[in-house]
């Protein structure tokens, strides 16, 4: 029996979505499972003859692959029609079976079957066709999952989605109001907060500036081992639609990607001296402008619009910084360094738990500010998943 020669197909469809604990074997490292069996796929899969398309599941991985095949024999009604003569099997066809298989990946991995849920096709990119798929032919169809919870996220919307729910609950938020110092009582616990609007009284007081930690810490009369960076965003002029995906370039550290608006969103590395200056400098807008142009020639005669820093809080392990500090009813949320878009909303709910509790949530227990002075860090900076 001929094969036909395998194809691809990189699921990006709508999935049904399922709350559940982890597997034990959901890691990089999980072994593939036992084969699927037509009994089982009709079990699986809600189409029947002629339409049923897989008739075994040779390999699969949850959440990663999975290879099934078809045999394609003379006896498929499709023939009768395509073509006389010259029997070859549809090219729908052979995109609706790798829609079935990567269904079957999509219900086995969220634990979907006897759900009543169904998984549906929604689209498919750039479908070709190198070959023939003939009487004989043993049909390889080869699904898998490419990054399926990524995307790309607007850090404006979804801070202020955040602020807006918060707001919902009955949080006050208060903008252009500078913290001026801290509120003690006789036994020198932190009680509130002087503000350019007047005291703020709390029981406890939780600080996430960013930035600006070392300065607040320096207020409430202790040291942190943050140091303050700027990092540069810069935005062009519109254009029309020109790129749909973000890019990094690891070697440079230059990210982009175009705006709603159409404007291109370009940063790089950290100005390297500390500093709260949020105007940036020359030569990282010549090295990260250059990394463009370098990359993208079509870029080069776009003008920019505008440019800005902000400033990031680094410390020496790159990782956060969540607990209580050396001063009682006073907790911290910092170290995020250009990774802060990740605080949301795991950062918040441990230091939330904290507050609350007296005791660290148990994520953020290795995260605490006492690591620098024990000398437990946290060995994962490569894994903060950023070039700078």
């Amino acid at each position: 029996m001929q094969r036909a020669s395998s194809t691809w197909m990189i699921w990006r469809g709508m999935l049904p979505t399922k709350t559940r604990e982890p597997r034990m074997n959901d890691s990089n490292t999980s072994p593939e499972q036992a084969p699927i069996d037509v009994r089982r796929i009709a079990q699986l899969l809600p189409h029947r003859f002629p339409f049923l398309l897989i008739d075994r599941v040779t390999a699969w991985e949850p959440g990663k692959r999975l290879t099934a095949i078809k045999n394609v024999t003379y006896n498929e009604p499709f023939f009768q029609g395509h073509f006389p003569g010259r029997p070859i099997m549809p090219g729908v066809l052979i995109i609706e079976a790798l829609a079935q298989s990567a269904a079957i990946l999509a219900i086995e991995t969220l634990e979907l079957a006897g759900s009543g849920k169904l998984v549906y096709f929604m689209s498919i990119d750039e479908a070709k066709f190198r070959n023939p798929v003939e009487p004989g032919c043993l049909l390889d169809l080869h699904v898998g999952f490419v990054q399926k919870r990524a995307g790309t996220a607007r850090h404006d919307a979804v801070v202020w989605g955040y602020a807006r729910a918060a707001s919902a609950l009955g949080v006050d938020i208060v903008e252009g109001c500078e913290v001026k110092g801290f509120v003690r009582s006789p036994s020198g616990s932190v009680v509130g907060i002087e503000t350019s609007m007047g005291r703020i009284v709390a029981d406890k007081v939780g600080m996430a500036v960013a930035g600006h930690s070392s300065v607040l810490a320096g207020m409430a009369g202790f040291r942190l081992p943050v140091t303050s960076y700027a990092l540069q965003a810069f935005v062009s002029e519109p254009l029309k639609p020109a790129l749909d995906t973000v890019v990094l370039s690891l070697a440079t550290g230059m990210y982009i990607s175009q705006s709603d608006k159409g404007g291109l969103v370009i940063g790089g590395g950290l100005d390297r001296y500390s500093s709260y200056a949020q105007r940036g400098n020359a030569p990282v807008i010549r090295d990260v402008v250059g990394s463009v142009a370098e990359q993208f020639p079509p870029f080069r005669r776009v003008r920019l619009l505008r440019h800005w820093a902000g400033i990031v809080d680094v410390v020496p392990d790159s990782s956060p910084v969540i607990g209580e500090t050396p001063v009682p009813g006073l907790y911290l949320n910092c170290g995020w360094g250009t990774g802060g878009f990740k605080a949301i909303p795991v950062g918040g709910w441990t230091l939330a738990h904290h507050i609350a509790t007296g005791t660290p949530h148990p994520v953020a227990r290795p995260f605490q500010l006492e690591r620098f002075k024990t000398g437990a860090l946290i060995d994962e900076a490569a894994a903060s998943g950023i070039a700078h």
